[in-house]
């Protein structure tokens, strides 16, 4: 019997505190967030079956529901919609992203706006685009000009984003300097020593590059953006780039832990050199295109990704159906082909199957319906998973106790308080980075 409230604590250990305190918080609002928020938990359910453990072994993005799809510029300036997060990406039976994707249409029906019967429908749609695509053998990748609807519209709309309007959205205007602006929402401000720890950083890394004054930091700050993966080391750097004040770019600097999968998985893994090193490696296989700056890097002896923050990074608007299901349809038809493509395209690279036997799988027909019907199964486990959650956060009053040695050494002493039951979000201001001593309401239960 599992403690979820125990699991999702020793899970999320060490994280920084405000930002892990919205992640808890936003865990209790929806079975799918709490999805989304849980990749490890969903690993650690997953039911026995021939359909997860004899599938080809291929490389995963470990995290796939309908949220990590979206549309970036790659680094031959195209845009392009794909598969957009691989924190989790790892060897594993190829149909270990389809399970997690096929249960988040269904613990996500409420947010797509369908019923439970229209969510099982659109499962077998994305497992028929899926299979279909793989069987035919040809890694396709999906731009403007060769997609319609949903995806299309949102990659249509992209050309009227500019850099100048980004930044805008993204930092705040003093003459012709700019700063990142510290809304609580996307930005909270790094303390003295983060911002010249990444600054330092960076000076090292520009020094290595072709126009190091490019790089030349102006500002940094803690970014808040995912769900699963709030709480984990993560800056925004806005730096010179083409020059000040609209020239001026914004990386992702965000530490890469072990995948969720590691402890689940049947199969043996590289020898990456570095977390950051498997996430980009990975990524790069599996995307046609990568996004620009994408690389792993090294920080006080941890590893990072560093990546480019873009106009162009967007998702598509699931709820922007208007009532005509078919272009929900066409949406969950391109994220099937586009896992296909993703599958194919990295194929026969330490240790995943050849191609053939992709192909091969996707050909015969003796799979799918065992992994729908697991897929029914799954989604029941999460929202059970998720009112147990949501129920532990409401009954019970805590209030953790978080000292300056206790930050230093990622771990957590608890003070028992009685109080009546206290939101989080409000509470976020109690944190004061400058005492020594330390309040924070980040939980809503004592155990």
């Amino acid at each position: 019997m599992i403690d979820i409230v125990k699991e999702i604590t020793r899970y999320n250990a060490g994280r920084d505190p405000e930002r892990l305190g919205m992640k808890l918080s936003k865990m209790r609002e929806s079975a799918f967030i709490f999805l989304r928020a849980s990749c490890h938990l969903f690993y650690e359910r997953l039911p026995a079956s021939d359909a997860l453990s004899k599938a080809p072994a291929t490389w995963v993005c470990g995290d796939l529901h309908l949220e990590n799809f979206g549309s970036f510029k790659g680094d031959n300036r195209l845009v392009y919609f794909d598969i957009n997060d691989f924190d989790e990406a790892a060897l594993a039976p190829c149909t270990w992203d389809l399970i997690r994707f096929l249960t988040s249409i269904r613990v996500g029906a409420d947010s797509l706006g369908v019923n439970s019967a229209q969510a099982a429908d659109l499962c077998r749609i994305f497992i028929d685009a899926y299979s279909q695509a793989l069987s035919e053998g040809k890694a396709r990748w999906v731009e403007r000009e060769t997609t319609s609807g949903l995806v299309h519209e949102l990659l249509d709309s992209l050309k009227k984003r500019s850099r100048s309007q980004f930044l805008d959205s993204r930092t705040a205007l003093k003459g012709k300097l700019r700063s990142i602006r510290l809304d609580g929402r996307k930005a909270l401000p790094a303390n003295d020593a983060q911002a010249a720890k990444v600054t330092a950083f960076m000076a090292d890394f520009a020094a290595r590059q072709d126009t190091p004054e490019f790089f030349r930091v102006l500002d940094v700050a803690r970014r808040i953006a995912g769900t699963g993966s709030l709480g984990v080391d993560r800056y925004i750097i806005l730096i010179e780039g083409k020059g000040s004040p609209d020239g001026n770019y914004l990386l992702d600097l965000k530490q890469a832990r072990p995948s969720a999968l590691a402890s689940y998985l049947p199969i043996a893994q590289p020898a990456w050199l570095s977390e950051a090193g498997r996430v980009v490696a990975v990524q790069r296989r599996m995307q046609a295109i990568s996004m620009a700056f994408l690389q792993p890097v090294m920080l006080d002896g941890t590893s990072y990704v560093l990546r480019g923050l873009q106009p162009s990074e967007d998702r598509v608007a699931l709820d922007g159906w208007n009532g005509k299901l078919r272009r929900l349809e066409e949406v969950i038809t391109v994220m099937g082909q586009a896992v296909a493509w993703a599958q194919l395209r990295s194929t026969g690279r330490n240790g995943s199957v050849n191609a053939d036997e992709l192909i091969d799988f996707g050909s015969r027909g003796d799979w799918q319906s065992a992994l729908l019907a697991l897929s029914g199964h799954c989604a029941e486990q999460v929202e059970e998973d998720w009112r147990q959650y949501a129920k532990a956060f409401e009954r019970t009053e805590g209030i953790l106790e978080i000292t300056e040695d206790i930050l230093i050494g990622s771990s957590l002493q608890f003070c028992l308080n009685k109080h009546a039951y206290l939101d989080l979000e409000p509470m976020i201001g109690l944190f004061d980075s400058d005492k020594t001593s330390r309040t924070y309401i980040l939980f809503g239960w004592l155990f």
